[in-house]
């Protein structure tokens, strides 16, 4: 059975939001604010570093990171967020209460809850949809790559192999399959 995991070439990454708008399109989310709320499955994290006059400005992608000691999971108090044998983290809506508990305990901010639905949502690799993740076809760069990490040919396993891809905030515990290649 596969286990699934993405990489992002930073180095790639041309910064153009076709992930995004591939995401919100796919996924049908409204674009822009709805009722003073921006719903989407796939966010950003963009900011500056440094200080004057050395300052470099940081731009990447933020999914749900489909952990293997997934945070989100233990927190759901009615037991609305599980784990495939793929390893993507899903959440069923019909039993979700839309709490907000496992929002809260996500360390990569990667969950929002969809007040039109009541139910809390976020990245599953297009997994609901039985197709690749739509971020990663439409994107011009091809700076994503997702994979099975126990295929020793997939270009993921490869990518990890080198020691070059690195996960979020590896401090969290949460042990995340999505990984990337700085710029540097």
């Amino acid at each position: 059975m596969a286990r699934y995991a993405m990489v992002i070439d930073l180095r790639d990454c041309v910064r153009c939001r076709t992930c995004y708008v591939a995401c919100k399109f796919r996924n049908k989310l409204p674009v822009g604010k709805v009722n003073g709320k921006e719903y989407y499955r796939l966010g950003f994290i963009e900011e500056e570093i440094g200080k004057y006059p050395d300052v470099k400005r940081t731009f990447f992608p933020v999914h749900c990171n489909h952990c293997d000691n997934p945070t989100c999971l233990k927190a759901c108090p009615v037991g609305a967020i599980s784990k495939t044998e793929q390893g993507v983290v899903v959440t069923d809506k019909k039993k979700c209460i839309g709490c907000g508990a496992c929002v809260e305990a996500c360390p990569y901010e990667a969950r929002y809850i969809n007040e039109d639905v009541g139910a809390v949502d976020s990245c599953d690799f297009c997994f609901s949809r039985g197709m690749k993740p739509s971020c990663l076809e439409l994107c011009p760069s091809q700076c994503m790559y997702f994979g099975d990490l126990d295929d020793p040919s997939s270009e993921v396993t490869k990518l990890l192999a080198s020691g070059k891809a690195k996960p979020l905030k590896p401090e969290a515990g949460t042990k995340p399959n999505v990984y990337y290649i700085d710029r540097q």
